[in-house]
């Protein structure tokens, strides 16, 4: 077996910083691209993205697969079944501290216009570096200005704000 016969690495690695979450007292939350394949409640899809509680003391039977991510929850205080394939999920991090990781978002999103707050290179670029989609891995930052010499200014209410997203090779 080669490495592109071999899994995808993205199942284990949600379940191994779900893991970490846990261990360390935070709470895990996935971005998730939304599609037809993903069932959550669609009043809470903003800009195609659903953001997601997958603690244990928000989520019943969950179920970290290397095919889906499975659980019950309760929206709005109605209980929902949630199926997210692994393929969509976009992001997994620490609600308290932003840790975590980011993967590149699914080939259909690439070809649409990305998030503004996503680092990632155009789907041209992958293919020419010979490296598939699935091959980049994507770490979460904090947000700085590549062109400043002096570390930048925190702006009022910036304090715990959303990551940014930064390209590791």
């Amino acid at each position: 077996m080669n490495a592109q016969e071999s899994t995808s690495t993205r199942p284990y690695l949600i379940r191994a910083l779900y893991e970490w979450c846990t261990d360390n007292g935070f709470t895990p939350y996935v971005a998730v691209r939304v599609d037809d394949s993903v069932q959550v409640p669609r009043e809470f899809v903003h800009d195609g993205e659903i953001v997601l509680n997958i603690s244990f003391d928000a989520t019943s039977s969950l179920q970290l697969g290397n095919d889906f991510i499975e659980f019950k929850a309760r929206f709005g205080g109605k209980p929902r079944d949630i199926l997210v394939p692994v393929g969509r999920v976009i992001a997994i991090y620490a609600r308290e501290n932003g840790q975590g990781m980011a993967f590149p978002p699914p080939v259909d999103s690439l070809v649409a216009a990305p998030s503004s707050s996503a680092v990632l290179a155009p789907v041209a670029d992958v293919v020419e570096s010979g490296a598939s989609v699935d091959d980049r891995v994507v770490q979460l930052v904090p947000a700085v200005d590549v062109g400043d010499d002096e570390p930048p200014k925190p702006t009022p209410g910036s304090a715990g704000g959303r990551p940014s997203l930064k390209r590791v090779k």
